[in-house]
């Protein structure tokens, strides 16, 4: 056997041993959080908010949304149930000089997203009447009191729900391989609300890691370049 064929076949060896160590890459569960998130409503449909319920300050007519659940991140955080509808809540609500009106939406969420031991109260929305400049969060308090905050400022629990815990990181597949807010699980990466997910190296996506792949890569340069530079050495 010519050392060209040989050094083929160590090549070839190379790239199976790669491919075979992709395929086996583990995928990552999916996991996620369990928190209220906190939504606006504009022309019916609900967008997850860009600001916090402390800074964030809806004028008159404006609706705002709270959902507690499981999810991995913001972008499949479930929404609220009720639609984003400010009239069917606040027209009952007459208005008054200085102050606003903003519909406030309440979705408790499931039996199967609730802590262990609780179970979610009714779904409700109320209309709160609040100062011009109030912010969502005190449009919040002013219809759902308790409310639980952390140190942190996370909004820990509406109207005494849920009594303990705190966005826990808990699994967010069901046995069936979907996520418990019914999508299916492609091992999406975990994230606190408001913050960046800083794991452990891997891409949390289920795919190998950026370290990972860039080390196969070097790999197969350095089989392709011994494979050629065998070539020209026959040649």
């Amino acid at each position: 056997m010519t050392r060209a064929a040989v050094t083929r076949g160590g090549a070839a060896a190379v790239l199976f041993t790669l491919v075979a160590l992709l395929g086996a890459a583990p995928a990552q569960a999916a996991t996620g959080y369990r928190y209220w998130s906190f939504w606006q409503g504009s022309g019916g449909q609900w967008a997850y908010a860009t600001q916090g319920p402390g800074t964030a300050r809806p004028g008159d007519g404006d609706v705002v949304g709270f959902r507690f659940a499981v999810s991995a991140d913001s972008s499949d955080a479930a929404r609220p149930r009720a639609a984003a509808d400010f009239g069917a809540v606040c027209d009952r609500t007459p208005a008054e000089d200085g102050k606003k009106r903003v519909a406030v939406i309440l979705d408790f969420g499931t039996p199967a997203d609730a802590p262990g031991g609780e179970r979610p109260p009714a779904a409700r929305s109320v209309c709160a009447r609040v100062g011009e400049d109030a912010t969502a969060g005190e449009a919040l308090a002013e219809v759902a009191r308790p409310l639980r905050y952390d140190s942190a400022a996370l909004l820990c629990a509406i109207a005494g729900y849920p009594r303990t815990g705190c966005g826990e990181q808990v699994d967010a597949t069901k046995k069936d391989g979907t996520k418990k807010d019914g999508k299916k699980d492609e091992g999406t990466a975990s994230a606190r609300p408001d913050s960046a997910h800083e794991g452990d190296g891997g891409s949390g996506d289920g795919v190998p890691s950026a370290g990972l792949i860039g080390g196969i890569a070097a790999v197969v340069v350095l089989g392709a370049a011994a494979f050629w530079q065998a070539r020209r050495r026959r040649g």
